[in-house]
């Protein structure tokens, strides 16, 4: 048990933090859902690392988490989570977050604001989390309006950044706002443990930073050749 900079308490929820036997796996990242999330974005993290495991031979999982047990995308398909960050019930409103300590990384898929993404984006417990990860030096990948609750965490202060592009530059002026150097003409910008980027274009992209990022690149590209990306 932990306690994040905020002082929301860190507990897990009730699937087990190590597969059966209690041996703890090599890598092991936290793949957010949030309300209203881009299922291609989404889907680019879970289909990357599931390849890295059962194709690559890497020792690698994920477990997904939101803040109810039910996540709707933004296109209306559904998703049950392995964690629930906000405990209802019996008399019961509080948040529950995972221990960052049991993962190696964080990965934050963007979504739509009329979803209700950024209700949860821009949580004080969605900004623990990241803060927490980021305190570790862990990674932390966000692909397009996901590295805003990056920005509403405080951990890009003076950091390389950027965001989804187009709408006139609408986010990529709020991210400025939030104080992260926005670099315009970069899809994907990486800037020590931080990865962030313009669009759902670069979801593989970015999950397979994030990938080589944990492993190396012999290994990442090898990933990138069973799954027969140039």
């Amino acid at each position: 048990m932990t306690i994040a900079a905020d002082g929301i308490k860190i507990i897990m929820d009730d699937k087990a933090a190590s597969p059966e036997g209690g041996a703890k796996v090599t890598m092991k990242v936290l793949l957010l859902a949030l309300s209203g999330f881009e299922l291609l974005e989404f889907s680019a993290f879970a289909d990357v690392l599931g390849w890295a495991k059962l194709e690559g031979g890497i020792d690698i999982e994920y477990d997904t988490a939101g803040f109810s047990r039910e996540v709707r995308s933004a296109f209306g398909v559904s998703i049950t989570v392995d964690r629930v960050l906000w405990r209802r019930g019996a008399g019961v409103c509080a948040p529950v977050s995972v221990c960052e300590g049991d993962y190696d990384a964080l990965a934050i898929p963007g979504g739509f604001g009329e979803c209700g993404y950024y209700g949860e984006a821009y949580r004080q417990d969605t900004a623990g989390l990241i803060r927490a990860f980021h305190k570790a030096g862990k990674p932390i990948a966000s692909i397009c309006v996901g590295a805003l609750a990056l920005g509403n965490s405080g951990i890009l202060e003076g950091r390389r950044a950027t965001t989804y592009a187009l709408s006139g530059g609408h986010r990529q002026k709020q991210l400025a706002e939030m104080g992260a150097e926005v670099m315009t003409d970069e899809p994907i910008v990486v800037d020590g443990n931080l990865i962030t980027s313009c669009g759902p274009s670069t979801a593989t992209g970015v999950a397979f930073q994030l990938l080589e990022m944990l492993t190396d690149r012999e290994s990442a590209d090898k990933v990138k050749e069973l799954m027969l990306i140039a």
